[in-house]
C-alpha cells in the first residue's frame, strides 16, 4: 500500500498548478493530472512535474474503439507517467488493447493500467436509471473489476465502498485506487460514494486519491499532511 496520497491537480493552467506545488518544494510528491489539466497545456504538463521528480497518475480515462484506445496508449506510454486508465465499459477487447498499446510504447517498465468502474460521483438510482444498469452498483463494480483483471489491467478505479468486494474478488495484489475520499465533517461536492483516508485504509483500498480537501485548504501542506497521517494510520 503506497503510504502518500495521491493529490489531484485538477487546475487549470501551468502557473496555478505550479504555485500550488511551490510550498511542496523538495517533496516528491504522488499527483494525478486529469483531462481539465492535460488537455489544456499537453504533455508539457508531464515534462514539469517528472522534472519536479513527482510521480503520475495520468487519468484520462480512455473510452473509444479498440484500435484508437491501443494507439493512444502507445504514445501516452512514452510520456513515462506512473499510472493510467481506461474505462472498463469499454469492453475487455478495449482493455487489451490498452494494455498491448502500452507494452508497445513504454520506456522501461510500463505504467500500472487502470480501469475506472463506475464514478464515485455517480449514485446507484442514476447508474440504474441514466445507463440502465438494472444490478445493484455494488455488482456492477464487481463485474467490471473482474473484467478489467480477465483483460490483463493491473486494478481499478472504485469507490471505497466497493474495495473489500474488489479484493474479495480480484485478489489483494489488484490495485483499488478510490478517489471520492473528504475528511470528517468536510463537504462531498459532488461526490455520492466518500470515505475518509481512515476508512479507506481499514476497508482496503490500495491507494487514495484526495483533491479539493487539500487543494483548496488554506494550508495546502498541512491538509496533506493530515491527510497521510490518517491514511498511514498515525492520527
Amino acid at each position: 500500500m503506497e503510504k502518500e496520497p495521491i493529490i489531484a491537480l485538477d487546475f487549470p493552467t501551468w502557473q496555478e498548478t505550479e504555485q500550488f506545488l511551490v510550498p511542496f518544494r523538495g517533496e516528491q510528491l504522488y499527483v494525478k493530472v486529469g483531462m481539465e489539466l492535460y488537455l489544456q497545456n499537453g504533455p508539457f504538463i508531464i515534462e514539469q512535474l517528472k522534472q519536479m521528480n513527482h510521480r503520475i497518475f495520468l487519468d484520462l480515462k480512455l473510452h473509444d474503439i479498440p484500435n484508437t484506445v491501443g494507439q493512444a496508449m502507445k504514445g501516452l506510454a512514452a510520456l513515462g507517467v506512473d499510472m493510467i486508465n481506461v474505462h472498463a465499459a469499454g469492453g475487455v477487447e478495449m482493455m487489451k488493447r490498452a494494455c498491448e498499446g502500452l507494452d508497445a510504447g513504454a520506456q522501461g517498465s510500463r505504467p500500472v493500467l487502470l480501469a475506472v468502474t463506475q464514478l464515485t460521483s455517480t449514485s446507484e438510482e442514476a447508474m440504474q436509471q441514466d445507463q440502465l444498469i438494472k444490478v445493484p452498483l455494488g455488482e456492477s463494480v464487481r463485474h467490471y473489476a473482474q473484467k478489467a483483471q480477465e483483460a490483463g489491467c493491473d486494478g481499478v478505479v472504485c469507490s471505497v465502498l466497493e474495495a473489500a468486494a474488489i479484493r474479495e474478488a480480484c485478489g489483494e495484489a489488484f490495485y483499488k485506487v478510490t478517489p471520492g475520499i473528504r475528511l470528517k465533517g468536510g463537504q462531498a461536492d459532488d461526490q455520492k460514494r466518500i470515505a475518509d483516508p481512515a476508512e479507506a485504509r481499514k476497508i482496503g483500498s490500495t491507494m487514495i486519491v484526495v483533491g479539493r480537501p487539500i487543494t483548496k485548504a488554506a494550508d495546502p501542506v498541512a491538509a496533506y499532511q493530515h491527510v497521510k497521517a490518517l491514511w498511514g494510520g498515525q492520527a
